[in-house]
């Protein structure tokens, strides 16, 4: 019994949160969070993890219980926060995330952090010791968050992505005011300067980061241009000379949220190679099903045998999703 009361004791908050996590997956996986719950769960971890930077210190040295336990419990708040946060947008960055490309180590990475915050024994050994993993924590969590909120407010994905990292970095002024020893003004005169760097760092790196929240709702190969759900199946590998006789069309309907309108764009790759970028029509938001639109080639090289690929680009450059084939001669 005492075995199972200390087990209980250092493993049962985490249980709990897991389980709780859990639930918040399967409320919001029809569906992404509303903006409101992203903007206030991003304001109250910053007011609290600036108090904390500035009392930590004080907290820790006068050595009083009630102090300890003012502490111990800020820190137990910020962790929740994070764990909060990070479950809201899963879901909205596995819907946009493609498999097979770069962008996903970045759901790799909100996932791990996910589940770090879930267990209280790995958090406290791991990150509250190390100020830096701390600092990591809240610069990816609060710029995932950002980069599925703004869209949701009418901000296009690409700017998004900038002005996510530029706050992100700009939200770290306490801490490096702090760490310094600066006064306000010239911390923020550094995050500021940085801020800029992160946002040619997210410029350069798009194609790590799913454009969140826009995703690929159906898509599909087919003969001939009708519409996603009526698409004649294409065989996996299709024979060379009938390709050439038929040419092949790409569906795709993209889901993207209300007042957004993005530039796409169909990226045709050869072992790849790109033979072939087609503009579409700009996918407007708030459709449920998606907007629809579809791209067809029918000029093939001589050779056209081996892997073929649809990427499904935005205008700013990121990777909504991914069609396959297969030619044979």
């Amino acid at each position: 019994m005492s075995a199972g009361l200390a087990w209980l004791r250092r493993w049962g908050v985490s249980v709990a949160s897991l389980l709780g996590g859990l639930v918040v997956l399967l409320v919001f996986r029809r569906g992404l969070p509303h903006v409101g719950w992203i903007v206030g769960y991003l304001l109250l971890l910053w007011l609290l993890a600036g108090v904390l930077v500035q009392v930590r210190d004080t907290l820790e040295a006068s050595g009083r219980r009630t102090h300890r336990l003012v502490l111990t419990a800020t820190e137990y708040t910020i962790q929740t926060l994070y764990h909060g946060v990070l479950l809201f947008v899963l879901p909205a960055y596995w819907a946009a995330t493609t498999p097979s490309s770069v962008n996903a180590i970045f759901l790799l990475l909100l996932a791990a952090l996910a589940l770090l915050a879930t267990f209280d024994p790995w958090y406290a050994q791991l990150v509250r010791p190390r100020w830096w993993l701390s600092g990591v924590f809240f610069l990816v969590s609060t710029f995932a968050a950002l980069n599925v909120a703004l869209p949701l407010v009418g901000v296009p994905p690409f700017a998004g992505l900038l002005t996510s990292a530029w706050i992100a970095v700009v939200a770290l002024t306490p801490a490096v005011c702090r760490r310094g020893g600066w006064r306000w003004h010239q911390g923020l005169v550094v995050t500021a300067a940085a801020g800029f760097l992160a946002m040619w760092l997210a410029g350069t790196l798009r194609l790590a980061v799913p454009p969140a929240p826009l995703f690929v709702a159906h898509a599909g190969l087919g003969w001939y241009a009708g519409s996603v759900e009526s698409v004649e199946p294409v065989p996996p590998a299709i024979p060379a000379d009938v390709l050439h006789e038929r040419g092949l069309v790409a569906y795709t309907a993209i889901y993207a949220p209300a007042g957004i309108r993005q530039p796409i764009e169909h990226v045709w790759r050869h072992e790849g190679r790109t033979v072939d970028v087609i503009a579409l029509t700009p996918v407007r938001g708030g459709r449920r099903q998606g907007f629809r639109t579809f791209s067809r080639k029918t000029a093939f090289p001589v050779e056209p045998a081996g892997r073929w690929a649809v990427d499904v680009m935005t205008g700013g450059g990121q990777l909504v999703g991914r069609l396959r084939f297969r030619v044979v001669s």
